[in-house]
């Protein structure tokens, strides 16, 4: 069993505390968070310590594994100090998305973890569902042949404001993790987006994406539109057929070319997944098992390096907008 704390107690910091609880292979041992309050309410809701300072929780309870849930400016600038401290404390990290909107820090971490032999991984939960991965198995397979094009949508109606590009920093470590992991490494991108009345950030955007391996792609995300169904839809054509996913896990259709009879997997409604959380108990169940059984750091799936691949492609795109042209996706071993 491994123990278990958690760093930053908002919302989505609560829920891992929850789903560890939950978890046969988790000992939640503790949680922090720098406002006391949520420390506070966090410890007396789980029946464990709670402390203001990461490194003295570190020290005192020396756990195996640590959820960073903290927030920040466009939701990942907190990120980067607790998943250092942790590393450096020996434990693996699970990070949330995006893993740090700044390069320079996102590759320190992935670097501190690898020199560490430390499991480092991000919480890109949209991958961890029984229809994505089936998908991901029919790619493996062969059944789609060589691949063509992927198409991607995400919509969250969300109000916030905060830089111009945070509808793009903060929904897309996932879209664009998704398309990796169906099509492989993004070399080239060419963004637009647009502002809906009233707002001043780029709410909406839209990416056309060449890939390592000749795959051609678009995705298209926004925080204008009500959630309604499906809020994601990824779509994948090889020449021996095509497969679209419908919302994470509800719905998976595979197209064989030359056959009118589809393969449809449907999301059973008992035993099948329940709702969102779902994808984070999935997700942090994944990386539990992992750990404990001493998995590669670098075989981890929905990796430090996955969050930082994504968040590369991000930065080019916001760069593609600035800049009016087509910009190439640094690879993981340049600098920003």
């Amino acid at each position: 069993m491994l123990r278990v704390a958690v760093i930053g107690m908002g919302p989505i910091g609560n829920r891992h505390a929850r789903i560890y609880k939950e978890n046969p292979l988790a000992e939640l041992v503790g949680v922090c968070d720098i406002l006391h309050d949520r420390a506070d309410a966090g410890a007396g809701a789980l029946g464990v310590p709670g402390f203001y300072d990461a490194r003295k929780m570190l020290d005192s309870l020396e756990p195996d594994l640590v959820s960073v849930a903290t927030g920040g400016y466009e939701y990942g600038s907190d990120h980067y100090e607790p998943t250092i401290q942790a590393l450096d404390a020996g434990c693996h990290v699970l990070c949330e998305k995006p893993i740090c909107n700044e390069i320079d820090k996102a590759q320190e971490m992935v670097a501190r973890a690898r020199a560490l032999n430390r499991c480092l991984g991000v919480n890109l939960n949209h991958r961890f569902t029984p229809a994505a991965e089936l998908a991901k198995k029919w790619v493996t397979q062969g059944r789609l042949g060589h691949l063509l094009f992927i198409n991607m949508s995400m919509w969250i109606k969300n109000p916030n404001e905060s830089s111009p590009y945070f509808q793009i920093k903060a929904l897309h470590p996932h879209t664009v993790d998704v398309m990796r992991y169906f099509c492989g490494d993004i070399e080239a991108v060419q963004c637009f987006a647009t502002k809906a009345p009233g707002r001043k950030i780029w709410s909406t955007a839209h990416f056309n994406m060449k890939f390592v391996n000749g795959v051609v792609g678009g995705l298209t995300g926004s925080y204008d539109i009500e959630r309604g169904h499906p809020m994601e839809r990824c779509e994948v054509a090889g020449v021996d057929g095509r497969f679209v996913l419908d919302d994470l896990w509800r719905e998976l259709t595979l197209y064989p070319a030359g056959n009118l009879e589809k393969i449809a997997y449907t999301n059973p409604t008992f035993g099948g997944m329940r709702d969102f959380e779902d994808t984070f108990r999935n997700r942090i169940d994944k990386f539990l098992r992992q750990v404990d059984a001493g998995v590669d750091p670098d075989k981890i799936d929905g990796s430090g390096a996955d969050g930082l691949a994504a968040q590369k492609v991000l930065a080019a795109a916001i760069e593609s907008i600035e800049s009016g042209t087509v910009v190439r996706v640094k690879s993981l071993g340049e600098a920003k």
